[in-house]
């Protein structure tokens, strides 16, 4: 199945991902763009990119953080940087006001990619969709949520250690509460693969109706 192109000079709907660690973000966006005509975003993947050697990013990173993270091959530590940022709310806060703002061209540049190719929907998945400003680019802001003790446990099934998983979700306290004011949908991920793929899939055609009508 398929997203219907949009019309010549119409832009693709936009749809941002976003929720807590662990429920089913990524995924969601992967079901999406399976779809014909669909575009999706990782702006966590962007955000590595920016922090890669010779990026301005990364020297204000290390400026910050200490030189002793360049690994011997000139690249980023960034298991170490996340051990710093997860357990300090405000060094936590020093890093996204540092990538963020270099994150936010090279999104606008892939939303307008996006369009440029008449694609139907562009989705941007981003754990900071609100607090990164990237929740005004889009027309629908999805909430991906899922039970505490599911999201938990697949933490842990992903490798993280019970301490690691517990920091974690600490740090991101209950961000599923403070972000739902600002959702379109909410996408509830406890169900089982099956389910939730339906719900997401079935979303996206609303959300696509809607903007060609």
């Amino acid at each position: 199945m398929s997203a219907e192109p949009v019309e010549p000079g119409r832009r693709a709907v936009r749809i941002g991902i976003t929720g807590p660690i662990g429920c089913g973000k990524s995924t969601v966006a992967g079901w999406l763009g399976e779809r014909d005509g669909v575009v999706v975003i990782d702006a966590d993947r962007v955000a590595g990119d920016v922090l890669d050697p010779g990026e301005p990013a990364l020297e204000a990173v290390l400026a910050r953080f200490g030189r002793e993270l360049v690994q011997a091959n000139g690249s980023l530590d960034r298991a170490a940087l996340g051990r710093i940022v997860f357990a300090d709310s405000a060094a936590l806060a020093d890093l996204e006001a540092i990538v963020h703002p270099a994150v936010r061209p090279r999104i606008l540049a892939a939303i307008e990619a996006a369009d440029a190719a008449g694609a139907a929907a562009v989705v941007v998945e981003a754990i900071k969709l609100v607090e990164g400003g990237l929740a005004a680019l889009c027309d629908e802001v999805w909430l991906v949520t899922c039970d505490p003790h599911e999201q938990r446990a697949r933490l842990v099934g992903r490798g993280s250690s019970d301490a690691d998983a517990d920091q974690r979700l600490g740090a991101q306290g209950d961000i599923a509460t403070r972000l739902r004011p600002f959702a379109t949908r909410v996408v509830e991920t406890s169900d089982g693969a099956t389910e939730t793929r339906r719900r997401a899939e079935s979303a996206l055609d609303a959300a696509t109706g809607r903007a060609r009508r």
